[in-house]
C-alpha cells in the first residue's frame, strides 16, 4: 500500500465492487458505466470500512466494447454486463485481423476508467493506493472469442490463439500507461481464465505474454506497484507465476496458501484467500476474523489482508468490519 502517512498495523484490501455501489444506494449497472459514480463509491466505502486502497476494477466488457462494440453485451441492473459466447465478438475468427488497439483516451469506455481514476486522485492524492486495472490476455481472448471456444482453440488452433493473445497483451500493455498518468500507483491485472488451464498450456501461451505486459509496464513505470489476479484454484500454475514481475500475488480462497508460500518464497507479497463464500458470505464475524489470522499466519509479513475474490453484494456489513478489524488490531 502506498499511504501518506505511517501505519504499523496490517493493509487490508477487500476487492468491493457490487458491495461498493449497494454501499452507496446505486444500481450496479450505473456504477459500471459512470467512472465519476464508481469514484464516489468507492471513496465512501473505503472512508466507512476504513480500507486501504480503491479499486477500479468493476466488469469485463470494458475493452471489450471499445475493441468490437456492444454486441456481444448483455447488460443487467443488479450485476455487471456479461459477455454472451452465443453471439461472441470474435465468433468468426477472421474478423481478427479487423481490430485495432482501441484509444485508452478516446471516449469509450476504457477511457470511462480512466476519468474515475482521476476523480479518486483529486480526492485522496497519495493517502490511499489507487488501483487501476487491466484484462490479462487470456481473460480477454475469452471475453473476446468465448471461453469455450478459446479453450477448443488452443488445442484445434494454436497459430490463431498466438495471433489472439499477441493482440490482447498489445491492448492490457497500452491501456495501463494512462491510468498511471491519471493517478494509479498500482496495476492490477486478472486474468481469470487460466485457472482452468493446466500447467503445459499456461507455460506455451499464456505466462510469456502476462510476463512481456508486467515487464513493460515496469519499465515504462518503475514505481508502479504491479498486481495479478486470478480466479480459482491456481497451485499448478504457481511455480511459472513466481517467475512474473509481480509485486502483489491476489490470490482466491480454492488455492493453496501452504503451498503459495512455499513456492513462492519468503519475499513475495500475497493478498487474499479468505473465502468470499464460507467465511464472507455465510460465516459468522468470528469466523471471518479467524480465517484473516490463519492466513496472516501462513503468509506471515509479507501480507495484505484480502477477499479471495470479490465480496458479495449480499455480505453482512459486519463480516467484512471483521476481516478489517483483523488487519487493524495486528502488525505485519
Amino acid at each position: 500500500m502506498i499511504t501518506g502517512k505511517p501505519v504499523d498495523h496490517l493493509p487490508a484490501q477487500p476487492m468491493v465492487m457490487m458491495f461498493a455501489a449497494k454501499h452507496v444506494g446505486v444500481e450496479f449497472i450505473d456504477y459500471t458505466k459512470d467512472g465519476r459514480l464508481m469514484a464516489e463509491a468507492q471513496l465512501r466505502t473505503a472512508e466507512d470500512y476504513d480500507i486501504d486502497c480503491l479499486l477500479t476494477c468493476s466488469d469485463p466488457a470494458r475493452e471489450v466494447i471499445d475493441i468490437a462494440g456492444d454486441g456481444s453485451i448483455d447488460w443487467f441492473n443488479d450485476q455487471g454486463p456479461a459477455i454472451n459466447e452465443s453471439r461472441a465478438a470474435l465468433s468468426d475468427k477472421s474478423r481478427l485481423k479487423t481490430f485495432r488497439i482501441p484509444d485508452p483516451l478516446g471516449g469509450g469506455r476504457m477511457h470511462d476508467r480512466i476519468k474515475g481514476i482521476e476523480v479518486m486522485y483529486e480526492h485522496v492524492r497519495g493517502e490511499l493506493s489507487i488501483v487501476g486495472w487491466i484484462e490479462g490476455p487470456l481473460a480477454l481472448a475469452a471475453e473476446l472469442r468465448g471461453i469455450n471456444n478459446i479453450m477448443y482453440d488452443l488445442i484445434d488452433d494454436p497459430p490463431f490463439v498466438d495471433d489472439l493473445l499477441d493482440f490482447c497483451a498489445e491492448v492490457a500493455m497500452v491501456y495501463a500507461t494512462p491510468q498511471i498518468l491519471a493517478g494509479a500507483d498500482t496495476i492490477g491485472m486478472s486474468d481469470a481464465a487460466a485457472s482452468v488451464i493446466g500447467p503445459r498450456l499456461y507455460d506455451r501461451f499464456l505466462q510469456p505474454r502476462q510476463k512481456r505486459v508486467l515487464e513493460t509496464i515496469k519499465q515504462k513505470h518503475p514505481d508502479v506497484i504491479t498486481r495479478l489476479h486470478m480466479c480459482g484454484n491456481t497451485d499448478a500454475l504457481i511455480p511459472k507465476m513466481s517467475e512474473l514481475p509481480v509485486d502483489i500475488f491476489e490470490l482466491d480462497f480454492p488455492a493453496d496458501l501452504t503451498n503459495a508460500r512455499g513456492k513462492l518464497g519468503p519475499d513475495k507479497l500475497i493478498s487474499g484467500n479468505v473465502s468470499t463464500v464460507y467465511d464472507l458470505l455465510e460465516g459468522p464475524p468470528e469466523r471471518v476474523y479467524e480465517s484473516a489470522r490463519n492466513c496472516h499466519r501462513v503468509c506471515g509479513r509479507k501480507h495484505i489482508v484480502n477477499s479471495g475474490c470479490e465480496v458479495s453484494p449480499l455480505t453482512p456489513p459486519e463480516n467484512l468490519k471483521a476481516l478489517i478489524r483483523y488487519s487493524r488490531e495486528n502488525e505485519p
